[in-house]
């Protein structure tokens, strides 16, 4: 880290016990990714008197270039939490998860999710079992009535919209799975 780590307590005295155990895993965060600026830790124990134990919460906030990572372990959502040790553990493996999206988005490993092929249905022949999807840049594939999931030839129509899995045939390209896509489905 650039900057050294800090530490705060709220509503409970410091520890040089729960010090330690947070120097240990911030140092872990270092060694994970060198660029890290700063990590502030807050420790805090309600103030309110409860008929159970103390819930801790423990928040995390790390600078990194370009970003500022924020991770909280509120009280309100595990009951495990009545260990300081505990909620400690939680908010560092969240914000482990938090630096390991950020080197992933970073280094552009982060997966594109394509949109399907799509096109209109441009011609049917029921009887010979078959009809031919054309896409909207002008390509014309080939199916078959085995290879349509949700529908069957019988109920398709001219100019209806459909998502298909694509492969080369002896042909040219054919549809290997075709799905007819609702009225109310917006296609990117």
């Amino acid at each position: 880290m650039k900057l050294p780590l800090q530490i705060s307590f709220r509503n409970l005295e410091p520890s040089e016990a729960i010090e330690a155990a947070i120097r240990k895993r911030a140092a872990k965060f270092d060694r994970f990714y060198g660029d890290i600026m700063s990590c502030r830790v807050t420790v805090e124990a309600p103030h309110r008197h409860r008929h159970k134990g103390k819930l801790y919460s423990v928040s995390i906030d790390v600078t990194v270039p370009d970003e500022e990572l924020v991770v909280s372990r509120s009280p309100d959502k595990n009951q495990s939490h009545e260990d300081v040790y505990v909620a400690i553990r939680d908010a560092f493996n969240a914000m482990t998860r938090r630096i390991e999206d950020y080197i992933r988005v970073r280094r552009g490993k982060t997966k594109a999710h394509e949109v399907p092929p799509h096109g209109r249905v441009s011609e049917l022949y029921p009887v010979l079992d078959y009809g031919r999807i054309v896409t909207r840049d002008g390509r014309d594939i080939y199916f078959h009535r085995n290879s349509i999931l949700n529908a069957s030839l019988d109920d398709l129509e001219i100019g209806d919209e459909v998502r298909f899995a694509e492969e080369s045939g002896e042909q040219g390209p054919k549809a290997t799975s075709v799905r007819l896509i609702g009225k109310h489905h917006l296609v990117g």
